[in-house]
């Protein structure tokens, strides 16, 4: 036996011993010490071959071991101090890991003092017994060290957690009675845990299948020994795992064994997100169950720099909105006398965070979820009845692999809207910030508006001709219309005839031509049924059918979805979940599918199988099902009345889709002809369809179900075509009776509209399903882009801000970046990727780019810009045009206006030469002026001020006309006054401008404190001014007529305001509460 200083533990038979110097040894081949901050922790031996260490810490309860090596894997915990995760892999040699502690043996038997001490000696003790088979096998290996050696290097281990992490407790006074429990406590424990082993090697002994087995339940070992010690390894950590399963959170805190929730036992306290879903499942539920809302997050980042700490390790800074503390403190009233907390947030990433943040809250601050309360997580894919109770029997722990998938997105679009936005608002003043996947959104539209632009169209030409055949079987000719496809035996493009002269050739000798039925070919196309909805695919089909925006899209199902009162039963969800992007529908429901529709078509109609669809679309989750009615017998018509039309509108498509995909493919029957000349260098080509089998389409013209149809136009032309085209048969004669020249010209690439952004950021995997509606609202709200005839155009703002980060963020600007953004939050998601590790990943390459943008100044933005814009900001003046008219120095170039949100062309000898050739506003489009504004004004001298003999000019700014006493001189502030709107600029005089420079004039004093009353000017009118107050004059006054008793009057009604801060008076509103 190799020399160790640990004694056994008298309860379990752990290996426990007192050390003060609170490190981690690796004894034989090397070592590797590791200090821990936190108190006591127990140790346990064990032992690994060809492994290596690394150490991970979080801020959580407990001190978490894990051993994962091809021998064994092991995960312990204390109650005592933060987390720390030990991870043994196979890559060097180290064996026996040991863990040293201080008062190791006091701490081990306080850790036997927990109030749930049986399932975490049912723990120790299969520990025991596995630490004691390493043992002998470190003994057998002295004895026969070359057979040893050779199952050591051919053994195989699968990874096998045990988790042990309790809470800490206070140490009781009596030590040697409760010890002499836990004693027998641990006795019988152990003996049961025996039996059954011995019982199960028993019936894995006869058959061969324990190898089988033992690969199934996933044993600690895999090397050359017989199959009743594989069975009993397998049985041993199998117990352990499932016990300390049923105790241990992933957090680290206790918890009780999970079990169905449904039929009540207890009183539980149900948690959702919204008020109305609440009402809904209540009344589902009875009295035994308290639903109660929590109106989405109960806490967010705090809205400030460093609320993300990329230095300390990532921590965050949380706030908590006012309204929250009402929702949490409703929570914690109703767990008085429950047993249970079921948090049922939506199914999704947002959903689990907001369940993790409750239970956080009410753990950390509220302290109301002590060890009488189950804390359980349910989803409910939809509010029916039956999902709701089915859900209730299958609770689970919160996925923290979920939640941490919402840290760092949270984080990492956070570190990208606090890193950029302080540089625009710097570099482009009135620019607001630009999120992660905003950003590529943005850059979509834009780079489409850039493609429009440098879109050069071409000319080309079309050749239509009628012919009349001669058709052998009927007496009477038929005329029909072909397009030209070969011409001097080339195939023809859509470009190949470019100008009217080749058109008129060919039209000549056409004319000049007979012609004859070159062939005829029918065949038949089976078009499959569309795929069941996903949030992507609705929101398209909103758009383009029932011309619904995203957000409209969304407001409506999420009605649908939260629940409807019905007339002839209780309210209830019609639809599933909106947030998803799985196809897949449950056999359930697509046999209730298939039978409907053999009910209402018929057996044809419905196919033999259930249809089954597989995802293409990318980064796709597949976490729900497709979006479909709760209960597909729901028909629209019935609900004709009670709905409202938009939501009746959007369950009708929903309905029909879900119908469509589990019924058979419609057939169609296609024939095509070619005519030609009898050379067979010239063809002429027509086609025409009929429908042979409805199919999948029958659902959409049943107006008995869905009070509506949506028939394909022009079917009744393609029906008298093919019936015209069907009686041609080959050698038919064909002479040409008119000849159609079209001229066209090729078209730019189409704008996008909101369904059809969605579609492209669907195929490029930019964004999630259920921030499609956000990244439109976004874009509106910070005016980057705007909706004209349900098209998105972008602003001249939207497109310098996409330029902007395309030049100086060039990776997050690329949509590559947020696709693989969101590969990396998927893998977070699976547990597959370390979310830390992740963002420190990207912090480092974006902190980089934020110190090479703080470095650029504004004036150098302003070049970059007028470079990429120079066609739309000089659309009329090449390089030598653009002389200053004002100095005849300077020259035009496009600024940033320093204090607003203007953007103009002016003199670049700013502040000598204030001359301004126009605006760019984003009323206006920025290659269109307005009729009413010249795209430049020069600056008009009206006259000369009679007192002082200094010339009077009407000049233009940013911001409108204004009149100006003087020329522009360095150093000198020249009085202007603003001129508020007028039909006509040229009728402003001289003696209009004297009028209005001699405001603000001063009406009196008032008659409370003697200070000034001032009537002043501005571009929105006259006002009256005292002190802090200001009252507008009415429009319907005269400003000259205005004394100081009507000036008082203004001051005393109701459109006074106050401008400014009073003075001796500070902000006393207390900051957020914040949880680090």
């Amino acid at each position: 036996m190799p020399y160790s200083p640990f004694r056994p533990c008298q309860m379990c038979g752990v290996a426990v011993r007192n050390s003060s110097t609170r490190k981690m040894s690796l004894r034989n081949s090397s070592q590797l010490a590791l200090q821990l901050r936190s108190s006591a922790f127990f140790t346990t031996g064990l032992s690994g071959y060809h492994s290596s260490v690394s150490s991970r810490a979080a801020a959580v309860r407990g001190v978490a071991l894990k051993a994962t090596s091809s021998v064994n894997s092991r995960l312990f915990s204390t109650a005592y101090g933060k987390n720390l995760r030990l991870l043994i892999r196979n890559k060097s040699s180290f064996s026996h890991p040991n863990i040293n502690r201080e008062d190791g043996s006091a701490a081990h038997s306080y850790f036997h003092r927990s109030e749930r001490r049986k399932s975490t000696l049912a723990a120790c003790s299969t520990i025991a017994d596995e630490a004691s088979t390493s043992t002998s096998k470190c003994s057998e290996s002295g004895t026969d060290t070359k057979k040893d050696i050779a199952k050591k290097k051919n053994s195989r281990g699968s990874k096998k957690e045990v988790s042990a992490d309790v809470k800490e407790k206070k140490v009781s006074t009596k030590k040697k009675s409760t010890s002499a429990k836990t004693s027998k406590t641990a006795a019988k424990t152990t003996e049961k845990a025996s039996a059954k082993q011995e019982e199960k090697k028993v019936d894995a002994s006869k058959p061969k299948k324990g190898v089988g087995s033992s690969k199934e339940k996933k044993t600690v070992t895999r090397s050359k020994k017989p199959v009743k010690a594989k069975e009993s390894a397998a049985i041993a950590a199998a117990e352990a795992k499932n016990c300390m399963k049923t105790t241990v959170d992933s957090s680290g805190s206790e918890r009780r064994p999970l079990v169905p929730l449904y039929p009540p036992v207890a009183k539980s306290v149900v948690v959702v997100e919204s008020a109305t879903k609440a009402k809904v499942i209540q009344k589902y539920l009875g009295d035994m169950y308290e639903v109660l809302p929590s109106y989405g997050h109960v806490r967010d980042l705090a809205g400030r720099s460093k609320s993300v700490r990329p230095d300390d390790d990532f921590s965050m800074v949380w706030e908590v909105p006012t309204a929250a503390w009402t929702h949490l403190k409703s929570i914690k009233v109703a767990l008085k006398g429950a047993e249970n907390l079921i948090l049922a947030s939506d199914p999704d990433r947002e959903g689990e965070a907001i369940a993790w943040h409750i239970k956080e809250m009410l753990e950390q601050q509220q302290d109301v979820l002590g060890s009488h309360v189950t804390v359980a997580r349910v989803v409910f894919h939809e509010i029916t009845e039956d999902a709701i109770k089915n859900a209730l029997m299958s609770p689970r722990y919160i996925d923290m692999d979920l939640v941490n998938a919402y840290l760092a997105r949270r984080s990492l679009d956070y570190l990208i809207g606090f890193g950029i936005s302080p540089l625009l608002w710097r570099k482009l003043p009135g620019c607001q910030s630009a999120g992660r996947v905003q950003s590529a959104a943005l850059a979509l539209v834009c780079d489409r508006e850039t493609e429009i632009e440098r879109f050069s169209p071409q000319e080309y030409w079309t050749v239509d001709t009628e012919f009349k055949t001669q058709c052998s079987d009927s007496s009477k000719g038929l005329c029909l219309t072909s397009r030209i496809k070969l011409l001097n035996s080339k195939k023809l493009d859509q470009l190949s005839i470019s100008s009217q002269e080749e058109a008129r050739a060919i039209e000549k000798r056409i004319y000049s031509c007979q012609f004859e039925v070159r062939g005829v070919k029918r065949s038949k196309i089976c078009k499959n049924p569309p795929m069941p909805y996903i949030t992507s695919s609705l929101q398209q089909d909103a758009a383009n059918k029932l011309h619904f925006g995203a957000g409209r899209t969304m407001k409506v199902a999420q009605k649908l979805y939260e629940g409807i009162s019905l007339s002839s039963e209780q309210t209830t969800g019609l639809i599933t979940y909106l947030r998803t992007d799985g196809f897949h529908i449950s056999d359930g429901a697509a046999e209730d599918i298939r039978s409907l529709v053999k009910e209402r078509y018929g057996k044809q109609y419905a196919p033999e199988d259930i249809r089954k669809y597989l995802n293409k679309v990318k980064n796709a989750q597949e976490a729900h099902e497709a979006i479909r009615p709760t209960s597909i017998r729901r028909l629209p018509s019935s609900l004709i009345g009670i709905l409202d039309e938009d939501s009746l509108k959007l369950y009708t498509l929903i309905w029909r889709r879900t119908m469509a995909c589990q019924m058979e493919a419609s057939r169609t029957e296609l024939i095509q002809v070619d005519i030609s000349n009898p050379e067979g260098d010239m063809i002429f080509h027509s086609s025409a369809s009929r429908l042979d089998f409805k199919g999948y389409q029958a659902v959409y013209e049943d107006t008995e179900a869905s009070g509506s149809s949506e028939s394909p136009e022009g079917e009744a032309a393609h029906q008298d075509n093919f019936e015209a085209l069907s009686k041609l048969k080959m050698k038919d004669l064909a002479s040409p009776v008119n000849v159609n020249l079209g001229q066209h010209f090729t078209k730019p690439p189409s704008r996008y509209s909101e369904g059809a952004l969605i579609k492209k950021m669907e195929e490029l995997g930019i964004g999630r399903p259920s921030t499609y509606a956000s990244i439109m609202r976004v874009l509106q709200d910070r005016k980057y882009v705007t909706i004209k005839s349900r098209v998105l155009h972008p602003e001249f703002r939207g497109r310098m801000v996409s330029a902007f980060l395309s030049h100086l963020f060039s990776e997050i600007a690329d949509y590559s970046f947020t696709a693989n953004m969101e590969t990396e939050l998927d893998n977070v998601s699976a547990g597959s990727t370390e979310w830390k590790g992740l963002l420190t990943d990207y912090w480092e390459r974006f902190s980089k780019y934020c110190t090479d943008a703080s470095q650029w100044d504004v004036r150098k933005v302003e070049r970059m810009l007028e470079e990429k814009f120079l066609p739309i900001l000089f659309p009329d003046l090449d390089t030598d045009s653009r002389v200053c008219p004002s100095c005849s120095e300077g020259t035009l170039r496009f600024k940033v206006s320093r204090y607003g949100e203007g953007y103009f062309i002016g003199c670049d000898r700013h502040p000598k030469c204030k001359y301004i050739a126009r605006t760019l506003s984003d009323e206006d489009d920025e290659n269109e002026t307005s009729e009413e504004t010249p795209k430049s004004f020069e600056p008009r001298l009206l006259g000369v001020k009679p007192d002082t003999n200094e010339k009077v000019f009407l000049k233009q700014g940013p911001y409108g006309y204004y009149i100006q006493v003087g020329e522009d001189r360095k150093g000198a502030s020249q009085k202007r006054a603003p001129i508020s709107e007028v039909k006509d600029i040229n009728s402003i005089t001289i003696e209009d401008a004297i009028e209005l420079l001699q405001y603000p004039k001063v009406l009196g004093k008032h008659p409370d404190d003697e200070h000034p009353v001032l009537m002043t000017h501005s571009k929105a009118g006259f006002s009256i001014r005292h002190r802090r107050s200001l009252a507008p004059v009415p429009k319907t006054h005269d400003p000259k007529k205005v004394t100081l008793e009507r000036a008082l009057k203004y001051l005393t009604g109701k459109n006074v305001k106050k401008f400014g801060r009073p003075k001796g008076k500070t902000n006393k509103n207390a900051e957020p509460i914040e949880w680090h």
